[in-house]
């Protein structure tokens, strides 16, 4: 009884196995099967697919010359908009060069007429990419020449400013250099109450005026500074110059000579003083050389810090 029960048990296990086998290979069978049919149809479509495209590139080879020569029109306009631009930044200038290069190589490309329509497809699109960077170049070049006008205004108004500005400067330091000759002029000394005559030594040892040519001893001049406080105090040298009658400067000494603003003049004496902005009298004194001087009228003119502070004439009989 147990050994039939065990072969009963294996025949099921063997009946088992077998139809597993069997489903096994049918379901493998199926699905080649199904790939075997999709694949077929995949060749079906793709076969169809290059047909179409054959039969399409036959169709569009017909315009192919017009569509070339209308792409070689875009090119060269925008070659154009790129030549007739006259400011450009750096960094777009770069670009425009490489862009011009490229247009000029898709153009050469045109003109081989060997292109077929798939290939001016792809063209079409990289010229219409080239456009698209046209149009922000040349709106990018419009911002900047508006840019460089609003400078260029803004220069000139800075200009037009500075111009105006140098024009006050010039008018102020005229002004000033006016006020600055008119305080240096003020700051001059000026002799008043002038009084110029000769003197005669008398038997005493004294001497007294006299209007008498003959044995003169002493030609002099007595004055007195005026108050001025613009005057600089201080050490000044007041130099006296007595002419001639017959128009030579006496002198007691032959290289007597000072700097005015009227060149060098001669003078016949002078006379050191310390002046300290208040009225100062003052008297210099000439030696005469010889016994007997020239009669007539003598000029007395008196000089400090290079300017004439004073005039005076007396008459000798």
């Amino acid at each position: 009884m147990s050994q039939e029960t065990s072969k009963n048990t294996q025949s099921i296990i063997y009946l088992f196995l077998l139809l597993f086998v069997l489903a096994t290979t049918s379901f493998i069978a199926f699905k080649w099967y199904v790939a075997k049919k999709l694949n077929e149809n995949w060749a079906n479509k793709n076969e169809q697919l290059e047909t179409e495209v054959k039969e399409m590139e036959q169709m569009m080879s017909e315009y192919v010359g017009d569509i070339s020569k209308d792409m070689r029109t875009d090119l060269k306009k925008i070659l154009e908009s790129y030549d007739a631009l006259k400011n450009t930044d750096a960094l777009n200038s770069d670009s425009i060069k490489n862009q011009k290069r490229e247009i000029r190589s898709l153009m050469e490309q045109l003109d081989q007429n060997k292109i077929s329509a798939r290939e001016l497809t792809q063209l079409k699109k990289r010229i219409q990419d080239l456009q698209k960077a046209n149009e922000r170049i040349l709106q990018q070049n419009i911002e900047l020449n508006q840019k460089n006008r609003q400078l260029s205004s803004d220069l000139d108004e800075t200009s037009t400013r500075l111009n105006e500005t140098s024009a006050e400067r010039d008018i102020y330091k005229k002004d000033a250099e006016e006020k600055g000759e008119q305080v240096k002029k003020g700051g001059k000394l000026r002799a008043y109450s002038i009084s110029s005559g000769a003197l005669r030594m008398k038997n005493n040892n004294t001497t007294e005026a006299t209007d008498r040519a003959k044995r003169v001893y002493q030609l002099k001049s007595s004055f007195t500074l005026q108050e001025n406080v613009l005057a600089k105090q201080g050490k000044k040298m007041v130099y006296m110059s007595i002419i001639a009658p017959n128009g030579q400067v006496l002198q007691s000494r032959s290289s007597n000579s000072v700097a005015t603003d009227f060149g060098s003049v001669l003078y016949s004496d002078k006379k050191e003083i310390d002046y300290r902005n208040q009225a100062l009298d003052v008297t210099i004194f000439y030696e005469v050389n010889t016994d007997a001087i020239e009669k007539g009228t003598y000029q007395v003119k008196l000089y400090c810090e290079g300017v004439m502070i004073g005039e005076d004439s007396f008459l000798l009989k």
